[in-house]
């Protein structure tokens, strides 16, 4: 989770972060409405949590106005998108798992993975794809390898 000077933040003031940095239009913010939907929650929980990230110095907030992040607000939510962005990508091109599947994982696996972990992923991406260029499909193989060990977990299952 991110940390905003000794406050930890939670996983949802995350995701509210997130949120509004994806949504926002640079000029003009994003709107509660546009969060709410986004993150499949009522207004009114929107509505607190602008205040909260506002009292944090994390967003500009006027009830019935747009809110816009802060320069602490987004580079939080910037740190939150990338974590997002390397485990949907470790997801889908490491472990072969589809984009929803990719997509709802990462969304809960951003909030916990510290920064030594997510790194980590980030470079062992970086070695699949060098892998893959001098012609060594380190992804494929595992795929492959997860496959026929699944199938063999499944039919000692079955028997």
């Amino acid at each position: 989770m991110g940390t905003v000077g000794r406050q930890k933040l939670s996983a949802s003031l995350e995701d509210y972060l997130e949120a509004i940095f994806n949504l926002a239009d640079e000029a003009e913010g994003a709107r509660s409405k546009d969060v709410a939907e986004a993150l499949g929650v009522a207004r009114s929980s929107v509505t607190g949590a602008m205040q909260a990230l506002s009292e944090k110095g994390l967003a500009n907030y006027r009830p019935y106005g747009c809110v816009t992040l802060t320069r602490s607000g987004r580079a939080v939510a910037a740190e939150v998108v990338r974590k997002h962005n390397i485990l949907k990508s470790f997801f889908i091109s490491v472990l072969g798992v589809d984009n929803d599947t990719a997509q709802q994982a990462a969304c809960r696996a951003e909030h916990a993975l510290g920064s030594e972990i997510i790194g980590r992923l980030l470079s062992f991406i970086e070695y699949v794809t060098e892998s893959n260029k001098n012609g060594h499909d380190v992804a494929d193989e595992f795929r492959r390898f997860h496959k026929k060990h699944a199938t063999r977990q499944a039919q000692m299952v079955t028997q």
